[in-house]
């Protein structure tokens, strides 16, 4: 299973990055919006793992980018935004999952579990 991390913070995505490749994970990294729409839109990753706040393009408009170009790609949006309505504004731009930070990574590998049994390509 392939996941895309885009995240700014670049000790974050590390630190989830070694955490995933634990888990046998093969993990893609990108730190800005622009640079991880195009990794996500060569298709290759399985599940996205989406920051909100980001350079040169927020989160939410990366997943509406992925849904509108029907990719199979489950997305995981991450973010500190944990009001009811970001939640919402999450889901609704086509988010599969919301993770609201600071997190347990045991709640964030449970999650991308649930997501790959979902999303599992054939």
């Amino acid at each position: 299973m392939r996941i895309l991390i885009i995240e700014d913070d670049q000790k974050l995505a590390t630190l989830i990055a070694h955490v995933l490749r634990k888990q046998q994970y093969v993990v893609d990294m990108a730190h800005n919006g622009d640079d991880g729409l195009a990794v996500a839109l060569d298709g290759k990753c399985d599940i996205a793992i989406i920051d909100w706040m980001l350079p040169k393009r927020d989160g939410p408009s990366i997943c509406r980018a992925i849904r509108a170009a029907k990719l199979p790609i489950a997305v995981l949006l991450l973010t500190a935004r944990g009001q009811v309505e970001d939640r919402v504004a999450g889901l609704d731009s086509g988010a599969d999952d919301y993770l609201t930070k600071p997190f347990a990574f045991e709640e964030l590998l449970a999650r991308v579990r649930a997501l790959s049994r979902r999303f599992m390509k054939n």
